[in-house]
């Protein structure tokens, strides 16, 4: 980690839909530490980028318009960009433009050059602009700049080696800092920077900054806020004022410059982009399609994945049956086949479905639909409390709830965003998608088809639909209660579509797999050890009166060896300690049509949703004479004390409307925690879910049985 730290580091700092990700992707490749849509990189990335024999340090900045910033995510590029001593303060900026879009990224362009910084303009998305008809005078832009211009296509692949060579010559050169602005302070600006001391940079125009942001950079001392606070009372520093002064100075100075740097071959007036939009973004054509694309996507996410799911499931089952006829029969080879493989079984199985959802979000993303659906969603979304940068968040959480919440800091109003933060654990994440896959199909069989739709599809669908719904309720009622302290505004860009690019498809979907490989993962592993241990211990009393039971029933009956045996499991699991905490809370579930597995399944799965299916996994191979059968299978065989099955219509539904509302994840609670900085809304938040989650389910069950 030192020795990664100490290599030169390279920022790349742009607008949202800029193509930083990209560029990043393409440089660092998988040496990655953590789209094509505003407040998807909130946290910033690290990745280490080699090439011939240097490395470097890349540094992913969230996108940000100005250094003026709109949102707390704004802001962390600025707290960094501003402290010399931070660990990620770069030594280079490759600031990336999109070359369509020039004017509107210049601005603050001007302002990473004007802070001191050694920079690499990196004009990206060139195929675009060539397929436009535009030509782009790179000298013209230079010369006003003071810094190199490349042209770029991280797509395709253009200006990547002549961009490398630049990084090499900028960082390998000496280099200090400018004293002459390409932005003129006013008089009062000079007497606020003149005045603070800054002693790693020289920039006036850095000290400007300072003055504008000391409040809430992380870095100043409280000491020091009070003497800038002083500085700028002596000073009459107006910061609203001088923001929009320096804002509109900017576009007046480079307006002439791009005016005559960039010329169109053609008519630039309608381009491909926008004959598209007109059918996309179309106020009653656009949700439609939207719509219908997502129940594409989800009707794709179940029938793809069913055959890998189904090998890799039998594949586990006869594994588990070969491991226990050549495996010496004690404790450490029941814990291999019940417990570990068991676990294991539970997280390898639903890599399909979470692949193939990830696939098909990353190429809507990589296109630059995504951007649209924002666009289209706002006036809706202001009617529910939120804005059209809400649906970020509740796309975002159909992978995970965490980073959809934590992309709510692009939404400047705290209601907005307070409501966003709240409804989003609704939509159904990745992590259901092992519960959903289970139980579907008890509800409906497989051999049901409408046309082209596979019934088992159009109920996975309705889940999905059925938590936006509930998301959608809450914020409703929400927006009721929470006061207002007004109305946001949504300002974004909408970028041209492209045509995806298979590298970052690949790197985004292969680092959220092993984000729930590795996160879900060893939840599952250690859950359903912990759960091996408390089923296979218990009572002493308790668990020799099973024994004693069982044989008495197998000697009435006449049972097999073989029978014998799962008898006599299926009354130790009873009576050990996972089976008493389970007969506990039995009675609360009993009118949900639960019995006692289920409600340890529903305990352990507080942890986290997807260890449901660990947890069953391992409960009924514990309970089971047999590993050979699949994890469905032995679910399927389980009946009801009146000789009913267990997993009917009404159970097998009313466990999913329980796990499409309830919030069953430690790591949602600790992040909206953080977000909200109280434990209040996120107590609130578990409790009224909670209850949306068990008389949603207490509803089906009653109506259905």
């Amino acid at each position: 980690m030192k020795a990664f730290e100490t290599l030169p580091r390279i920022a790349l700092v742009g607008n949202p839909n800029s193509g930083k990700s990209s560029l990043f992707n393409l440089l660092t490749g998988l040496r990655q530490n953590v789209a094509n849509l505003p407040g998807v990189t909130v946290d910033v990335k690290k990745g280490t980028a080699i090439w011939d024999d240097k490395k470097y340090q890349i540094i992913d900045l969230p996108g940000m318009y100005s250094v003026f910033p709109n949102s707390a995510d704004e802001r962390i590029p600025i707290d960094i960009l501003t402290n010399p001593n931070h660990h990620l303060h770069p030594d280079l900026v490759v600031y990336v433009i999109d070359s369509t879009q020039i004017e509107r990224h210049l601005l603050l362009a001007t302002q990473i050059i004007d802070m001191g910084f050694k920079a690499i303009i990196a004009l990206n998305m060139i195929d675009l602009a060539d397929d436009r008809g535009m030509f782009i005078d790179t000298q013209a832009i230079e010369h006003y700049l003071h810094c190199p211009v490349i042209k770029i296509s991280s797509r395709e692949l253009q200006g990547i080696d002549q961009l490398k060579s630049t990084i090499d010559r900028r960082i390998e050169t000496e280099y200090s800092v400018i004293q002459k602005s390409i932005y003129t302070l006013t008089e009062i600006e000079k007497c606020v920077a003149n005045k603070l001391d800054s002693e790693q940079n020289n920039s006036i125009y850095f000290k400007k900054i300072l003055a504008h942001h000391y409040k809430w950079l992380s870095f100043i001392r409280e000491d020091e806020k009070k003497e800038i606070e002083k500085v700028n009372l002596q000073c009459g520093f107006n910061d609203i004022q001088l923001q929009v002064h320096e804002t509109m100075e900017r576009y007046n100075a480079f307006l002439p410059i791009v005016k005559s740097a960039v010329k169109y071959k053609k008519d630039p007036s309608q381009s491909i982009t926008d004959t598209i939009d007109k059918v996309i973004t179309h106020r009653i054509l656009g949700p439609i399609i939207f719509f219908s694309i997502m129940l594409l996507v989800f009707q794709a996410v179940y029938a793809w994945a069913s055959v890998p799911m189904d090998l890799i499931e039998s594949g586990f089952a006869l594994f588990g049956d070969t491991l226990t006829k050549y495996l010496p029969t004690n404790w450490i080879s029941d814990l291999l086949v019940n417990g570990v493989l068991a676990g294991l079984s539970g997280v390898l199985v639903f890599i399909p479905q979470i692949a193939i959802l990830f696939l098909l979000i990353a190429i809507l993303e990589e296109s630059g639909y995504m951007s649209r659906v924002v666009f289209m969603f706002d006036g809706i979304m202001q009617k529910f409390g939120m804005n059209g940068r809400s649906i970020i968040s509740l796309i975002s959480s159909g992978a995970c709830a965490i980073p959809a919440i934590m992309a709510t800091r692009t939404i400047n109003n705290p209601k907005e965003r307070l409501i966003t933060i709240l409804a989003s654990p609704l939509i159904s994440c990745s992590a259901r998608l092992p519960v959903y896959a289970v139980l579907v199909g008890f509800v409906v069989p497989n051999s049901i088809n409408y046309g082209p739709f596979n019934a088992q599809g159009l109920v996975f669908s309705g889940l999905y639909f059925l938590g936006i719904l509930g998301a959608l309720f809450f914020a409703f009622v929400l927006k009721l209660f929470i006061k207002t302290e007004g109305q946001s505004y949504l300002m974004m860009e909408l970028p041209e579509y492209k045509k995806p690019l298979f590298k970052n498809i690949y790197t985004d979907v292969f680092e959220k797999v092993k984000s729930f490989l590795i996160g879900a993962g060893k939840i599952i592993m250690i859950i359903s050890m912990v759960l091996w241990v408390g089923a296979s211990f218990g009572p002493s009393k308790g668990m020799e009166n099973a024994r004693i039971n069982a044989q008495k029933l197998s000697t009435l009956h006449q049972y097999s060896v073989k029978q014998s045996q799962q008898l006599e499991k299926s009354m130790l699991i009873e009576a050990s300690y996972i089976g008493v905490i389970g007969k506990w809370i039995e009675p609360a579930i009993k009118p949900l049509g639960y019995d006692w597995k289920i409600g340890i399944a529903l305990l352990t799965s507080f942890a986290a949703r997807e260890v449901f299916v660990g947890t069953m996994a391992t409960l009924y191979s514990l309970d089971s004479g047999t590993s050979e059968q699949t994890l469905r299978q032995k679910m399927n065989s389980e009946l009801k004390p009146n000789g009913e099955k267990r997993y009917d219509p009404a159970t097998s539904l009313s466990l999913l409307i329980f796990y499409v509302f309830a919030l069953q994840c430690m790591s949602t609670l600790a992040i909206v925690r953080k977000e909200t900085g109280t434990w209040k809304w996120p107590i609130f938040q578990f409790f009224a879910m909670g209850a949306m989650a068990y008389f949603g389910a207490l509803m089906v069950y009653q109506l259905m049985s």
